[in-house]
């Protein structure tokens, strides 16, 4: 696989495995949204608008079932009053048929009591009587019977001396229903809102701010109260542990410096007394051996607790200086590039070149180039390049698991590796935005990097 100005790091790598889980887990969340549409992304976004929604529909269902119910029960009732009042009316139309004074009178009566234009006509269609406004289209039409035969027929109009609008007989329904919609959404800020803050405080605790703690209103009493207690006290409980954790690191780690100068003062000392060169070389190593985890010890600490101290720094001047901490020569920098400023914590950011730069010795035979190149818009690479036999297959994403040794007849462990170094680079890296990469150079060799953002690293992470 060769490596090319343009082919680094391949695309298909750029993820670990956890990131890739989580942009999965984002991506198909985003497919249900977009099939959702709009309305739905915004119900789905949060507890209280679903809450509120289905309240909504539940109150409209509710009113459709009641009238549903009340029509089934009561449309009988009023079918068969329709058909009383039918049948009253017509009798009283018969006995007054052939008495003309009384029909008028009877028809007045119902026109000025029951505010209705009725118009009486016969069996032909011929208007008998009327009264009222002119009754061109009656709303109601009523048979005049004796007996079983038909005289004629009463016709009446009521809607034109009513209101037409629909509206005034759903407006009290309609008001009906939004206050009780209303009176739901207030139910519902006060069923989520607990819910609400107990996800910000656990969204907090798991981006690295361990001092979040779910503030609910001192009143709230139930399951709520009971897991915001819980919440708070297990948040506490791992602020604790943490911050032990660290302090006892932290202790550790300076003690263990005092006694490793006093080993390198008397190796010193017995070299200058005569003692066996090859004795204190090996007891050389394992010193350095020792401080170099220690530091390593304490730069994981750092990533570990989010401590991160992003300042303005030039990339070719941090490469000089990683360069010749290790010993080599600042010959070897190469960039690529003239934009090599970037937003990182210069002493993370510093461990990784010099474990970088150490991998290449240790394992590669010797450092070839020290390249600086830009991906893209937002990153900036930092690439080794070393003379070695090159990667085993597999090894390209082997070498960055904690304590993995390239142990080839004990080459490692001459070497003095203890298989943290490109671990804790993978960890720098993902610290500040980007990931490692690893492969091997058509020429021979391999080369071995990190990206980092340009920008600085978008929050705090542990690692």
């Amino acid at each position: 696989m060769g490596w090319g100005h343009h082919h680094w790091p391949p695309q298909g790598d750029r993820c670990a495995p956890g990131m890739r889980r989580g942009f999965g887990r984002h991506a198909r969340r985003h497919r249900r949204m977009f099939h959702l549409g709009r309305l739905g992304s915004y119900v789905q976004e949060r507890l209280r608008r679903r809450l509120f929604v289905m309240f909504g529909i539940t109150i409209l269902v509710t009113v459709f079932v009641v009238s549903w119910v009340m029509n089934l029960t009561g449309g009988n009732s009023w079918r068969q009053e329709t058909e009383r009042i039918r049948t009253f009316v017509g009798h009283r139309f018969a006995e007054v048929w052939d008495a003309p004074a009384e029909r008028d009178e009877l028809m007045r009566s119902i026109s000025d009591d029951l505010d209705v234009d009725v118009v009486l006509t016969d069996l032909s269609g011929a208007v008998v009587a009327h009264a009222g406004n002119p009754c061109t289209k009656p709303d109601a039409a009523l048979p005049v019977m004796r007996q079983d035969t038909q005289l004629g027929t009463l016709q009446a109009c009521y809607l034109q001396t009513r209101s037409r609008g629909p509206w005034r007989a759903v407006l009290p329904l309609g008001i009906a229903v939004l206050v009780l919609w209303t009176a739901a959404g207030g139910i519902s800020f006060r069923l989520a809102r607990p819910v609400d803050t107990l996800v910000k405080a656990t969204q907090e605790l798991g981006e690295g701010r361990l001092s979040a703690r779910a503030s609910l209103d001192r009143h709230l009493t139930g399951e709520f109260a009971v897991l915001a207690e819980s919440f708070n006290d297990m948040a506490a409980r791992i602020e604790k542990q943490l911050a032990d954790q660290r302090e006892l690191l932290a202790a550790v780690s300076h003690e263990l410096r005092t006694p490793l100068a006093r080993l390198r003062v008397l190796t010193e000392l017995l070299r200058d007394g005569g003692g066996n060169p090859r004795t204190l070389d090996q007891v050389d190593r394992e010193v350095v051996e020792l401080d170099a985890l220690v530091g390593e010890l304490l730069a994981s600490s750092r990533l570990d607790f989010g401590q991160l101290t992003p300042k303005a720094l030039e990339a070719g001047v941090l490469a000089a200086q990683a360069l010749e901490r290790v010993g080599l020569s600042a010959t070897l920098l190469q960039p690529e590039t003239d934009d090599m400023a970037l937003m990182a914590d210069a002493t993370l950011l510093g461990r990784a070149l010099v474990n970088l730069l150490d991998n290449a010795r240790k394992h590669g035979v010797g450092v070839e180039a020290l390249r600086i190149q830009e991906q893209g818009n937002e990153h900036l690479a930092f690439s080794v390049e070393d003379r070695g036999p090159g990667l085993l297959p597999g090894e390209e994403t082997r070498i960055f698991q904690p304590f993995y040794r390239k142990d080839r007849g004990g080459e490692a462990r001459e070497a003095g590796s203890l298989g943290l170094g490109l671990a804790l680079v993978q960890r720098i890296a993902r610290a500040h935005g980007g990931e490692v990469f690893a492969a091997n150079r058509p020429g021979g060799g391999a080369r071995v990097g990190f990206t980092v953002r340009k920008a600085g690293p978008l929050t705090n992470p542990q690692g």
